[in-house]
């Protein structure tokens, strides 16, 4: 099954924090950071269902899912659901951040 992904307004938001904040310390590095990182959301079209369940899930009505992206110690967290044929991203969170 071929989902679509949709990128929520809070999870734009965190995608734009986090690019600011690398842009500022690696101007270089922060296009192939973002690149990536629109990548590894893309690639849950193909099958969201492969990441494990995010720790909010217990707390969720719904099944909340995670992609992780990137390494130690700059790893991220794509946390998102899955409704119907979309895969909604609802935040982006740095790995570090509860």
């Amino acid at each position: 099954m071929k989902y679509s992904a949709t990128i929520s307004g809070p999870a734009l938001d965190d995608i734009d924090r986090a690019y600011t904040w690398l842009a500022r310390r690696t101007p270089m590095h922060a296009p192939e950071w973002y690149n990536g990182l629109l990548d590894a959301i893309l690639s849950l079209e193909d099958n969201p269902l492969r990441c494990p369940l995010a720790p909010e899930d217990d707390e969720a009505s719904e099944e909340i899912r995670q992609l992780l992206y990137g390494r130690r110690p700059h790893m991220y967290r794509v946390v998102f659901s899955i409704r119907n044929e979309t895969v909604w991203i609802l935040h982006v969170r740095h790995g570090a951040r509860q």
